[in-house]
């Protein structure tokens, strides 16, 4: 018999849903609301779940021995597909599309916010003082171009259409075109496409190929003005060099959701670089229920059904 573990927040007027979708299982429901995983899950119900759905942190894998699937709540999956997390047998399935409404909304917040000048606006707020700070910008006409041309991405140029951008340009691991972008290219052209780009948007996952994507060189590549976003994976920009170049004035500003190292260390020049804009890597998660949660309850229940009968699971990873 399976055992399901059951870890999103699920009201209880929903679980019927669930239960009925694999009836012979037993159905555990803990939930949990910290997206850094549940850490009170008692170790006869680790002994026995065959199906996690949710998010355990990798170390504590080791403790669920019979284990046949993991359903994560988060996009990327990596930490879970390292060598020796889980065993070879174990199906591995992420939640990618659940989060493209709201974290595009947090990229397109944050890039209006640094074109308004609205951070510094509040420290004007807070000192009490009254000053017009002159110049705004717009993304009308601009030129966009976005680091993956996913969910997220998706979402992300729609928005940017929405506000009149002129172009709006894609990157990603393929070389194949995706509908909602001007034009798309691999990631290979990088080089040539940065500097023709108003906005830089990243939404890309931690792969050997996107670490390290915006070094020094690259970002000192971006065309002078230029406003960079990140809410993809940290690792895929080198934070050091960007607070320089804020700090000298190469660019115009910085959206940064996800940062390397992450959590960002106090001491760390990009917090007090000028037009840095951090968030603390919560443009994913359940602070939007409506965009994000419902959309992954929904995935969790179809892929649910899937695995009752036997069919090919969404999002698989491995």
């Amino acid at each position: 018999m399976e055992t399901i573990l059951h870890l999103l927040p699920i009201p209880q007027d929903q679980r019927p849903a669930f239960q009925a979708a694999a009836p012979e299982a037993e159905h555990l429901f803990l939930p949990t609301s910290d997206r850094g995983g549940a850490a009170d899950i008692p170790q006869d119900w680790r002994e026995r779940v065959t199906v996690l759905m949710g998010f355990v942190p990798p170390a504590d894998l080791k403790s669920f021995p019979r284990l046949k699937w993991v359903q994560s709540w988060n996009a990327g999956v990596d930490p879970y597909l390292a060598p020796g997390v889980l065993p070879g047998h174990v199906a591995v399935t992420s939640a990618v599309g659940a989060y493209g409404p709201a974290v595009s909304e947090h990229m397109l917040a944050m890039l209006l916010a640094i074109y308004k000048r609205l951070p510094a606006y509040r420290d004007q707020q807070h000192a009490h003082v009254w000053q017009d700070l002159g110049h705004v910008w717009s993304l009308s006409g601009a030129s966009v171009l976005v680091g993956g041309t996913g969910d997220i991405g998706r979402h992300f140029a729609g928005l940017c259409r929405a506000f009149g951008a002129a172009r709006v340009v894609g990157v990603h691991r393929s070389d194949a075109p995706v509908e909602g972008f001007d034009e798309t290219y691999p990631l290979s052209a990088l080089d040539e496409l940065l500097g023709q780009a108003d906005v830089v948007a990243l939404a890309l996952p931690h792969t050997p190929e996107t670490a390290g994507l915006l070094s020094r060189a690259r970002l000192e590549r971006m065309k002078p003005g230029a406003v960079l976003l990140n809410a993809g994976r940290g690792s895929a920009v080198d934070c050091a060099a960007l607070a320089e170049l804020l700090a000298q004035g190469r660019l115009l500003g910085a959206g940064m959701d996800v940062t390397d190292p992450e959590p960002l260390p106090p001491e760390h020049p990009l917090w007090d670089a000028p037009g840095a804009l951090i968030t603390p890597h919560t443009a994913g998660g359940y602070n939007h229920m409506e965009l994000t949660l419902e959309r992954i309850r929904a995935l969790f229940l179809d892929n649910l059904r899937r695995y009752t009968a036997g069919q090919p699971l969404r999002n698989r990873m491995r």
